[in-house]
């Protein structure tokens, strides 16, 4: 179980449409988290009735907002690094002078 897990979390992490799905998610289920215990779960989560309720709860919430964060903080350190070796390549590419011509464009007369 622990292989596929693994396994399965790579794919997710490594696939750009597929982690950004699933940071969508993951924002909205702790938006809603939010709303809810703020809201319409307020009297079930009493911290004087219910202490036990009220730390798995927020924990839970806390911890897909993490997970929000994380995934967009690792998001943007893939497009930073993407950029970098695009930068590089291009640098290359223009200091050996085998940059493909411009297209063709009128002359102006």
């Amino acid at each position: 179980m622990v292989p596929f897990a693994i396994h399965a979390t790579r794919g997710l992490l490594r696939d750009e449409r597929s982690r950004r799905k699933t940071m969508a998610v993951a924002l909205l289920v702790a938006v809603l988290m939010l709303v809810a215990g703020l809201t319409v779960l307020r009297p079930c989560l009493n911290p004087h009735e219910h202490p036990w309720r009220f730390i798995l709860f927020w924990f839970a919430c806390a911890w897909e907002t993490v997970l929000v964060l994380l995934l967009a903080l690792l998001d943007m350190l893939l497009i930073r690094a993407r950029a970098r070796a695009a930068r590089q390549q291009f640098r290359e590419e223009f200091s050996k002078g085998t940059l493909s011509e411009p297209p063709n464009t009128p002359e102006r007369e």
